[in-house]
């Protein structure tokens, strides 16, 4: 690469790369294009901006994803509850609540204040990140069926994740619901406001996209993020089934590769019922955790009995 002054670039490649965020930040990016050739080609992105350590991002910043890679836009923030096992006593995050808002299962850990964002992926880079890109999902509301439908290309990232930056292009995310959700307004910073269309949205999709709680632990070096979403509850047979989603992610912070090959769940409702569920990988695959590769990120649905309970 050649240096340049704070510039982004794309070029052809069989995949995108992640670069750990530091107190340098790198001037380039490689990112794939749809058509590659054994001949590279570079093409200006835009220019990384400085992070922000307070604050956060507004509605229409651009970013690139700090762990997968992928380009991105902000649709909306979310105040979520973290209850970081690793971290249970940080003098530099505040409680969310004083006396209440502990997880109950294993020790006891006081969930505190972090922001999450709502945000489109752009479908150009979708091929090439190791995390799901239909993992947002909702049920359908026809005769209390089970159906659910996906809402392709959109995630959830923490503030640490944004690696901002401002573009060349007018419209730098390929993406369906770009367009419809956001405008382009020169005078603004970040240049792109939300529509209409996007608050309507908002509003009504709120209930089953709304973060609230996420839980982090770190065993042997890997790091694993959890984020719950309760989807609505359907009548079967009588009875109320409660629908949960989950996306989870999992990074290798160590040097030694490893490799899921299995899973095992214990899931309890609160209903009084305990169902175990053991089996290869998780969604098809058994993902290496790499120092070249090292996040993987899906999602995946349980239901229950009772409004609540636990899965471990």
């Amino acid at each position: 690469f050649s240096e340049g002054r704070g510039r982004m670039w794309s070029r052809c490649s069989t995949k995108p790369v992640a670069y750990k965020a530091s107190k340098i930040f790198l001037k380039f990016i490689v990112i794939p294009v749809a058509n590659y050739t054994s001949n590279y080609r570079l093409a200006e992105v835009g220019k990384f901006e400085p992070p922000k350590l307070t604050g956060k991002y507004e509605t229409g910043q651009l970013f690139l994803h700090r762990v997968f890679g992928y380009r991105g836009v902000v649709l909306f923030p979310w105040l979520a509850r973290v209850y970081d096992r690793d971290v249970p006593n940080k003098k530099e995050s505040k409680p969310i609540e004083e006396s209440m808002n502990y997880n109950q299962v294993g020790k006891e850990v006081k969930g505190r204040a972090h922001t999450y964002y709502q945000v489109l992926i752009d479908s150009r880079d979708c091929p090439y990140i190791r995390a799901q890109t239909e993992a947002v999902t909702f049920l359908g509301n026809q005769d209390n069926g089970r159906t659910l439908y996906a809402v392709p290309g959109l995630d959830y990232i923490g503030h640490e994740d944004v690696m901002p930056y401002v573009a060349v292009s007018k419209r730098p995310i390929r993406h369906d619901l770009f367009d419809k959700f956001l405008i382009y307004a020169a005078e603004k910073d970040p240049p792109f406001c939300a529509r209409e269309t996007l608050m309507a949205w908002q509003e009504r999709n709120h209930p089953w996209l709304e973060l609230s709680d996420v839980h982090k632990e770190t065993t042997e070096n890997i790091r694993v993020t959890v984020i719950p979403f309760y989807m609505g509850c359907r009548e079967s047979q009588n009875a109320n089934v409660y629908w949960w989603r989950y996306c989870i992610r999992l990074e290798n912070l160590g040097d030694l590769t490893v490799q899921l090959r299995e899973r095992h769940w214990r899931i309890f409702s609160l209903s009084g019922t305990l169902e175990t569920v053991r089996g290869r990988g998780v969604v098809g695959q058994e993902p290496v955790l790499s120092s070249q590769q090292p996040a993987f990120q899906y999602s995946s649905h349980v239901s229950l009995q009772a409004p609540s309970g636990h899965m471990w």
